[in-house]
């Protein structure tokens, strides 16, 4: 394209309207950023649709420009600049420059002013000229060379103004459009106009008499009251009209190849683009650069041909990068298409199919460190091999996620990347589209394949050291090193292994459930007088709030609103609405559980083989897909029942061990609360205790229900609950929710004193920390907004107390599934859920499986209480509960 195109941005008016768009962010450091990032999406927005080959940004100075000489109430009552505003501009500016941006301010002048100078003379030397802003005012510079893009309902919409488009929006000229603001004024500038005139009787006066100066000269034939207006209004019309005018002839010196753009320091504006968190802008700068920058190095790929060679190399070397790409198929079967390796992060082999074999040596070595992008695949891949991948030393994905479990949305590898390395390389999507996973390789083609897996490769070798020297920085060596990667082998063993499910079980569950809905569902029809969908909102409105007259509680585009807040609202109001939420429940039951476990079970071995996912919540834990483990419910009967599906294989048992209140136990130990530590170690109920203490009874007269209180009143500190939260779980009062808490903190000072450290420490650096250095990154803590803020406290006081459990847990794992090893014992550990750890365990060995799983989950870690655990035996998952 040879044409030349400048792009003028008004920078106060963008980057006002990008704080005002935007929820609030923040670098975890202090720094307010959602205004920097807004303008800068719309910025990349702009130069990729309008392909500039000239920018500039403008932005006003704080000093007064002529205007305010002229008329000083000019701007007058404008609401003062929010301070997380303010220190969003010195942090964009220094952006532009690094990446080449030409930025312009002058005293005396506004931004408006230096755009409206920039596009004249820009028109004059023969530019296409765009000029964006969120300020109507802009319009006026509009013609047939110049397109005024007007951003509108924050940065989401844009309105193009060309002499046409002006004609057509306001069948005015662009000059005119001038006029029109004398007349009308403007609220947020403080220009007077005429009192009265709003947009349409403006327009209307303009098309009839052309200019402000040709409504006074005609000031005759106006209306009696419009007469009046501009006879005692008529200087403040020409004034308001000089103000609304944008000055294009300020005195700044410049040539137009200082508006050149291109000249980007990438390295610069990555590296503070990792200062300012903003990893999803990563891939944009990298489009901006125009720089295949995976090219860059080049990557000699090549089939394994001489095995006997490359495993000599390997043994001498420090690391050995893997990739295994699997066909589709069941997770027993061998499968793997193509296995990726490379020693020196320079040629990248690959070796087809079952020849993997042959590799076996080197991969079960103790002595060449193993690194890659999401490892577990890879070992699991590998299991209907018999090859177990030993020595795992470094998985980026897991590296990110434990440096930046908060705000990193994404741990694909183009993100690493363009974060660590400032390069692009080909994502997931890009390969194979939305939604799909590496097993759907088989539609890609084999070279395709090699460039996805080389960024993989390059990827790795180059983000180990640097993400290694952030893991130890952070203190977290022993986090990465001795609970997350050994975790890798742990996971994808169970993974591979499953749990077996019944099948018969399962039938009759299902069966029971049919019946109970069917039940459930006649009962509704019988209330609501006529047979209806049920599961449709629509129709379900319909019966509820037209056929039963009850009270509308909230309404949606496309009817009555019944989600559960709705029906929880009704609860009083009807019999039908509790039989509705049942229905619902068992409906949720039957479709989630019962049919969803179904699908999920392994034709070839009967079992059900979870994924378990260790880089999904900022808390620590781990969760587990298809079906989800962690979440079967256990607050009912039904629920508790599907327990059940889930067996020992054969005459073997099922053994569980549940940590016994091990948050609270955490708590103690991090607060040191000397009162919570004596209850712990006297043995004595824990709830009881506190409910004593905080209601202020002696033991022996403490109820159920006063130890139920107790008991929520403990979690609630736990999950920063507010007085409201815990009067609503307890339905009380707010004022004796408040006092429980009072009492509570009386009770047990250090854990007043822990839990306001935690917050102030949070408010400084932005995230809590649990025993091990697992960071929670929290930016809302430092919000202006106090709901936002509120939910930041929440999420800090949970943080160290959830995440210490959930490492407590995991060190667990590991210690377990190592002794199993070392012992020799056929038991495997098959199912993490929470606080409790299930092994199928063979006759023969349960009393030492017994043993070992309370030894290693007892003594995980030190602490200034007891580690308890429950152990319990049985056939099935029910049984051990």
């Amino acid at each position: 394209m040879n044409e030349k195109r400048l792009l003028l941005i008004d920078g106060n008016s963008i980057i006002n309207r990008a704080y005002f768009a935007l929820p609030e962010m923040d670098n975890g450091e202090g720094l307010k950023t959602n205004a920097i990032y807004g303008f800068l999406t719309m910025m990349f927005k702009m130069i990729k649709e309008y392909k500039p080959t000239h920018i500039s940004v403008a932005f006003d100075v704080k000093a007064p420009t002529f205007r305010h000489k002229e008329y000083k109430e000019y701007k007058a009552g404008r609401r003062k600049m929010d301070p997380e505003l303010g220190m969003q501009f010195e942090p964009l500016k220094k952006l532009l420059d690094k990446m080449g941006i030409d930025r312009r301010e002058l005293a005396g002048y506004e931004a408006d002013d230096i755009l409206g100078t920039l596009s004249k003379n820009g028109e004059d030397e023969g530019f296409k000229v765009f000029v964006v802003s969120g300020d109507r005012d802009a319009i006026q510079l509009a013609s047939d060379d110049t397109t005024v893009l007007i951003t509108k309902k924050g940065l989401s919409e844009i309105e193009a103004y060309d002499t046409a488009g002006v004609m057509e929006r306001y069948e005015l000229s662009p000059s005119q459009f001038i006029d029109l603001k004398g007349l009308m004024g403007d609220k947020s500038d403080n220009i007077p106009g005429v009192s009265g005139i709003g947009e349409k009787t403006g327009i209307k006066l303009l098309k009839e008499y052309g200019s402000v100066e040709g409504v006074i000269e005609n000031v005759d034939k106006l209306t009696p009251k419009q007469r009046e207006k501009f006879i005692n209004e008529a200087d403040q019309a020409i004034m308001s009209k000089e103000l609304a005018t944008i000055f294009r002839s300020v005195p700044i010196e410049y040539s137009s190849d200082d508006l050149i753009f291109g000249n980007i320091d990438k390295k610069a504006c990555m590296d503070e683009f990792a200062v300012l968190k903003f990893n999803s802008l990563f891939s944009r700068l990298n489009e901006l650069c125009d720089d295949d920058q995976e090219e860059e190095v080049e990557i000699s790929i090549m089939e394994l041909k001489d095995i006997e060679s490359f495993v000599k190399a390997a043994n001498f070397c420090e690391k050995l990068f893997i990739k295994v790409v699997e066909k589709k198929g069941n997770i027993l079967e061998k499968k793997i298409h193509r296995t990726y390796l490379s020693i020196d992060g320079q040629t990248m082999y690959y070796i087809e199919n079952d020849k993997i074999v042959e590799l076996k040596e080197i991969l079960e070595s103790n002595d060449i460190k193993k690194i890659g992008f999401e490892l577990k695949s890879d070992y699991i891949a590998l299991k209907p091999y018999n090859i177990n991948i030993n020595a795992l030393y470094f998985d980026i994905s897991i590296a990110e996620y434990i440096i930046d479990s908060k705000t990193a949305t994404s741990y694909d590898i183009d993100i690493i990347s363009n974060k660590y390395l400032y390069k692009k390389v080909m994502s997931r999507e890009d390969l194979l589209g939305k939604g799909k996973s590496m097993k759907h390789f088989d539609e890609v083609e084999d070279e395709l394949l090699n460039k996805y897996v080389s960024g993989i490769m390059t990827t790795v070798f180059g983000c180990v050291d640097q993400m290694r020297k952030k893991i130890d920085d952070d203190d977290m060596k022993f986090l990465f090193d001795s609970v997350e990667m050994p975790l890798i082998e742990v996971l994808g063993d169970m993974e591979y292994f499953g749990i077996y499910a019944d099948k018969s079980v399962l039938d009759e569950l299902g069966n029971e459930l049919d019946n109970v809905i069917e039940k459930e569902r006649a009962k509704i029809y019988e209330l609501a007088g006529e047979e209806f969908n049920i599961n449709s909102p629509k129709q379900l409105g319909v019966i509820l709030f037209e056929k039963l007259e009850l009270p509308i509680i909230k309404k949606t585009k496309t009817g009555y609103s019944t989600n559960a807040e709705v029906l929880e609202a009704l609860s009083d109001k009807h019999p039908i609405i509790d039989m509705i939420g049942n229905y619902r429940s068992m409906v949720k039951l039957k479709s989630t559980y019962i049919d969803g476990i179904e699908s999920v079970i392994n034709p070839l071995d009967g079992r059900v083989h979870s994924s378990f996912n260790q880089t999904v919540a900022t808390t620590g834990r781990i969760s587990s897909t298809e079906p989800n483990m962690q979440n079967i419910p256990v607050r009912t009967e039904m629920g508790r029942n599907i327990r059940k599906i889930f067996v020992s294989e054969g005459d073997k048992k099922l053994v569980d061990a549940d940590y016994s209140q091990v948050e609270l136990r955490v708590l103690a130990h991090m607060s040191g609360d000397k009162n919570m530590i004596e209850a712990f170690e006297s043995g004595e109920d824990i709830h009881k205790k506190t409910a004593s203490q905080v209601f202020g009874v002696d033991l022996e007269d403490v109820t159920s229900e006063l130890r139920s209180a107790a008991k929520a009143v403990n979690f609630g500190i736990i999950y920063g609950k507010s007085d409201f939260g815990l009067a609503k779980d307890l339905g009380i009062s707010q004022q004796k929710a408040k006092e429980y808490i009072a009492s509570y903190f009386e009770k047990y000072s250090c854990i007043k004193e822990f839990m306001d450290g935690i917050i102030s420490d949070a408010e400084k650096t932005g995230y809590a920390k649990t025993m091990f250095n697992r960071r929670r990154y929290t930016p809302e803590i430092k919000s202006k907004n106090m709901i936002e803020k509120n939910r930041g406290k929440r999420a800090v006081m949970n943080a160290p107390i959830q995440g210490s459990a959930a490492d407590i847990i995991k060190i667990a794992m590991v210690n377990v599934y190592r002794r199993l090893k070392q012992e020799g014992l056929k038991s495997k550990l098959i199912l993490q859920v929470h606080d409790e750890l299930i092994l199928e365990a063979y006759p023969e060995e349960l009393d030492i499986v017994e043993s070992l799983l309370r030894v290693e989950m007892e003594n995980a870690v030190d602490l200034k209480v007891n580690l308890d655990v429950d152990l319990n035996i049985g056939s099935s998952w029910y049984e051990t509960k």
